[in-house]
C-alpha cells in the first residue's frame, strides 16, 4: 500500500487503536530507508531491529512507564518522492501485549521495494503529516533511519522546519566518508528541541542503536512531563 499525501495521512489512521479522548505524552513516527542502497537482508535488519529494540526490557518499561498517558506509534518505509508506505498505523501502546503486538506486525512485514533513488525531504514531509494527525499529544517526535544523503526531490535543508516536533536521525554508517554522512544528517535533516543524531555501526548495529535512541528520547521525554 503506497501511498501519497492526503491517502498516505488516512492509510496511517486505518485500523488505529487510538481513542479519541486519551492523553498522550507522546507521538512517535519511525520512518525507515528502504532505497537502493538498501537490500533484502539490510531491510530485515531494520524492522527486525526496530520490533527487538521495542521489546528490550529497558525500553519497554519506559515506554510503559505512565499508562495514564501512553505514547503512540507509526512506522512508515520511505525512498524516492512520493513512495512513502505505512507499515504500522498510528497504534497507542498502554500494554506489554500492545507491545508484543507491534512487534509481531513489524517482524512479519514482507520485503516491499521502494525507490532506488533517496528523498530525504519527500521523507520529513511524510511524517510531518503523519504527527499533524495526533494534535493532542505533548510531544511529536519524527524518527528517521537511513545510509545516504538526499539525491532527489526536494533537499531537507528546504522544507519548514515545524516547532511543534523534533527529528532525530539514526545515521547508519559505512560509507566511505561516514563523518561526511553525519555532519550532512546533523546540519541539514535533523532538527527541533534536543534534536539528536545516533550512528550505527552498520546495519548488523542497528538494533542497538535503536535501542539508544529510543531510550535517550524516552528520558529527554520523562524530564519533560514534569514540566507538563
Amino acid at each position: 500500500m503506497s501511498v501519497t499525501g492526503k491517502a498516505f495521512v488516512a492509510a496511517a489512521l486505518i485500523g488505529a487503536g487510538v481513542p479519541a479522548d486519551a492523553e498522550c505524552r507522546q507521538a512517535l513516527a519511525l520512518g525507515l530507508d528502504v532505497s537502493g542502497s538498501v537490500d533484502a537482508v539490510e531491510y530485515r535488519l531494520q524492522l527486525d531491529g526496530l520490533a527487538a529494540a521495542l521489546l528490550a526490557p529497558e525500553v519497554s518499561a519506559a515506554i510503559l512507564s505512565d499508562p495514564m498517558a501512553p505514547i503512540r506509534l507509526s512506522v512508515y518505509q520511505w525512498s524516492g518522492p512520493d513512495t512513502a508506505t505505512i507499515l504500522l498505523p498510528w497504534t497507542e501502546v498502554a500494554s506489554a501485549s500492545d507491545l508484543s503486538a507491534i512487534a509481531a506486525r513489524l517482524t512479519t512485514v514482507s520485503t516491499v521495494p521502494g525507490d532506488l533513488t533517496t528523498s530525504i525531504g519527500s521523507a520529513l514531509m511524510a511524517g510531518t503529516a503523519l504527527l499533524d494527525q495526533q494534535p493532542d499529544c505533548w510531544r511529536h517526535t519524527l524518527d528517521l533511519s537511513g545510509d545516504g544523503e538526499n539525491n532527489t526531490g526536494p533537499r531537507p535543508q528546504d522544507i519548514p522546519e515545524d516547532d511543534r516536533m523534533t527529528v532525530n536521525g539514526l545515521v547508519i554508517l559505512g560509507s566511505e566518508d561516514d563523518e561526511g554522512l553525519l555532519s550532512y544528517w546533523k546540519t541539514y535533516v535533523i532538527r527541533g528541541p534536543e534534536a539528536f543524531v545516533e550512528p550505527a555501526a552498520g546495519f548488523d548495529d542497528y538494533e542497538a542503536a535503536m535501542r539508544r535512541k529510543l531510550l535517550r528520547e524516552l528520558r529527554s521525554l520523562a524530564l519533560g512531563s514534569l514540566d507538563q
